[in-house]
């Protein structure tokens, strides 16, 4: 079965970076593009970034864009989201995604917090 596992996440101070990593199961990784989500307390889920099943193209929320770079290796059946110059308001669960099919992980926790 499809299954997204989430890991990186934890406690950094503004302006640090983190490696967030999903790694993939059940399904042929290189089909499929991917995204990114984050849900923040109190507010609802939202887009991150998105990339292509090979990698050739990316997508940002204004948010992140200059901070944050989605990747991918699909021979690792893993998707990145490396984030840089990280701020308070980052703190939030995020989440990888299929991008086809309802397919998400159970999350890791970012906090930005000095």
């Amino acid at each position: 079965q499809v299954q997204l596992v989430e890991s990186g996440g934890g406690l950094v101070q503004p302006g640090g970076s983190l490696r967030l990593s999903c790694a993939a199961s059940g399904f042929a990784l290189s089909s499929y593009g991917m995204k990114w989500y984050r849900q923040a307390p109190g507010k609802e889920r939202e887009f991150v970034a998105r990339i292509s099943s090979f990698g050739d193209s990316t997508n940002y929320a204004d948010s992140v864009k200059g901070r944050f770079t989605i990747s991918r290796d699909n021979a690792k059946n893993t998707v990145y989201l490396q984030m840089n110059s990280l701020k308070p308001e980052d703190t939030a669960v995020y989440y990888c995604k299929r991008a086809i099919g309802d397919y998400w992980g159970q999350g890791t926790q970012v906090t930005v917090s000095s």
